[in-house]
């Protein structure tokens, strides 16, 4: 069966800007018309090429905020307008410029940044004789520049001593683009002739070539995973496309796909730790990503960022600038026709807030696996590499704490001996048993469920040994009711209703069962009534001094100041609310009566 969603955890990449609070606004880039990206950015420092007399560029910390001033600081590079720009791979403060000129420059910015104009290069390399077109660092050595010229001959430089070391020609028309393959061994040229070269680093030579997109307009190489070719370009009618090609045949690609139809030559970011291709248009609204991974198609679309406003400079951040704490995996800074730099952020959802080491393999270090002399040798290194967060990678490498286990204390204790013990309900137990049980000296009945006299709960006490014959009366017994069950085996009778005329007679006289039910009703209230009358004329317990004299007791007990009068007042309260309590429990009773005797129940 095949699979219907594609398993990737890069398939929910998404884009978050920055607020443009939190952002650089009022930059005045250059207005020459050259395809280049007019912009380069590292973990320190941003480059804009701007506005001005001869090729100025601005460099500016990557986050300031706010406004730039007009008279902030600049480098003032060359005598004829900048083209291109690119930071050093391993050194965060060398930055390179190529000019109209015919030179190419090398400038050390301050760790603080610009606080004055900048017009004195580190190394000046010369030897181009039309204008230097572009410029690539070398991924692996230190220190070697790779230039393409105008005359279209490319200059390999040794920019710590400002001595070529290579120069490498055979291309018969203007060269657009250079890029470095992995370890720096190759390098691979997209020209105006339309073909695509893939070249020695260390000779020269043309090892691999192939015809490109059949458009005029200007189209550019990079690699990609496993040493593929990933171009963009044009077709005849100037609609722009993309291909995936092999190294042994770029004539026939392997994947092309047409994107729309626009002026803007399209530039390819790449991101070799997570696969990553971003397509950036000069001119464009929005931004095309995608994953390429050895399944075919192989370049798997993922999703299209797009904004109102269109982009005038582009820079990739590379993995050491961007936050990991938060998931995100790349960040571009666009510039706007209006000025102001839009931080693009492209995150992978996670729910947990942990590192996510799956997303961040070790990226490129800036220390360089070769020097210059090394690299002119002939030799060959991968590039160094780093975690991209060290902190979590040095918690990752710490050996895990070893937990000392030690011996269960309680399985050396022994089990209580079981006691064989018969059952027995608490009706069945004798008296004699529960009072040898109970720890209290005087033996006393099971507890009975009784009723609250203010509450009107049923809770279960148990009765002290004395008590007067007025608390006895403040408690009632609930009897325990039986539940007449109606026997599965036997049919249930018809329901009968009767009318009421027929209930009641014709005379309205009572029935045998109201009658018997009227009877036990006036008993009750004629023994309530006697049982009062007990109440309240019985002595009280204990005698009191203030009635009489030492040794005799009153016949009539008389409260003698107020506590005594509120005692007898609650005592009678009680009384009153016992026999409330009885008339609505026999009330009930009788209601029950009636209406079995009424519907036969």
């Amino acid at each position: 069966m095949a699979q219907i969603v594609r398993q990737s955890k890069f398939r929910h990449v998404f884009c978050k800007p920055v607020k443009h609070e939190s952002c650089m606004s009022d930059i005045r880039v250059t207005e020459i018309t050259w395809d280049s990206l007019f912009c380069d950015v590292n973990p320190k420092f941003i480059a804009f090429i701007n506005r001005g007399a001869g090729g100025p560029f601005m460099v500016v910390p990557v986050n300031k905020i706010g406004r730039i001033d007009k008279d902030y600081p600049f480098v003032d590079a060359h005598k004829a307008p900048c083209l291109e720009i690119a930071w050093s791979p391993f050194n965060d403060n060398v930055i390179a410029s190529c000019s109209e000129d015919t030179t190419c420059k090398v400038w050390v910015i301050p760790d603080r940044g610009l606080s004055r104009n900048l017009s004195e290069p580190a190394v000046e390399l010369t030897g181009h004789q039309k204008r230097v077109n572009t410029i690539a660092w070398h991924p692996v050595a230190n220190n070697v520049l790779l230039t393409a010229g105008g005359e279209n001959v490319m200059f390999m430089w040794n920019v710590g001593t400002g001595e070529a070391l290579l120069e490498i020609s055979g291309h018969p028309d203007q060269i657009w683009s250079i890029n470095f393959n992995y370890d720096g061994s190759q390098f691979v040229t997209t020209c105006k002739d339309k073909k695509i070269r893939i070249l020695d680093s260390h000779s020269g030579e043309v090892l691999h070539e192939g015809t490109g997109h059949e458009g005029l307009k200007p189209q550019r190489a990079i690699f990609v995973k496993d040493g593929l070719i990933l171009t963009t370009g044009f077709t005849k009618r100037s609609e722009r496309l993309y291909a995936l090609r092999a190294p042994e045949d770029l004539s026939t690609p392997i994947v092309e796909e047409e994107l729309d139809t626009s002026n803007g030559v399209l530039f390819p970011f790449y991101d070799e730790d997570a696969g990553l291709v971003y397509l950036c248009g000069k001119g464009d609204c929005a931004i095309r990503y995608y994953e390429v991974n050895n399944e075919a198609p192989f370049v798997h679309y993922i999703n299209t960022y797009t904004t109102s406003e269109p982009q005038r400079a582009i820079g990739f951040q590379s993995k050491r600038g961007i936050t990991s704490e938060e998931n995100e995996i790349n960040r571009i800074y666009k510039l706007t026709t209006k000025g102001v730099v839009d931080i693009l952020q492209f995150f992978v959802p996670r729910k947990s807030d942990l590192f996510q080491h799956d997303l961040y393999p070790d990226t490129r270090s800036t220390i360089p696996a070769l020097t210059a002399e090394e690299f002119m040798e002939g030799k060959n290194s991968a590039p160094n590499r780093q975690p991209v967060n060290a902190a979590a990678a040095a918690a990752a490498a710490k050996p895990k704490v070893q937990v000392a286990k030690k011996a269960n204390i309680l399985s050396t204790l022994a089990p209580t001996a079981a006691e064989t013990v018969q059952p027995q309900s608490y009706a069945e137990r004798p008296t004699s048993q529960a009072s040898a049980a109970s720890p209290r000296p005087s033996a006393s009945p099971r507890p009975r469920p009784v009723v609250d006299d203010d509450m009107g709960i049923v809770t279960m006490r148990e009765a002290p040994p004395s008590r007067p014959a007025s608390s006895r009366a403040s408690r009632t017994e609930i009897p325990p009711r039986e539940e007449n069950k109606p026997d599965p085996m036997k049919p249930k009778q018809a329901v009968t209703l009767k009318s009421r005329g027929d209930r009641d007679g014709a005379d309205g006289a009572m029935t045998p069962g109201q009658k018997r039910a009227a009877a036990e009703l006036e008993r009750i209230k004629r023994n309530q009534t006697a049982t009062a009358d007990e109440d309240t004329l019985a002595p009280p317990p204990q005698p009191r001094a203030s009635a009489s004299p030492r040794g005799s007791v009153s016949s009539e007990h008389v409260p003698q100041n107020m506590d005594e009068l509120l005692e007898d007042l609650m005592k009678m309260k009680a009384v009153l609310r016992q026999h409330e309590r009885r008339i609505r429990m026999l009330e009930e009773v009788i209601a029950d009566s009636n209406m079995s005797n009424a519907y036969s129940f």
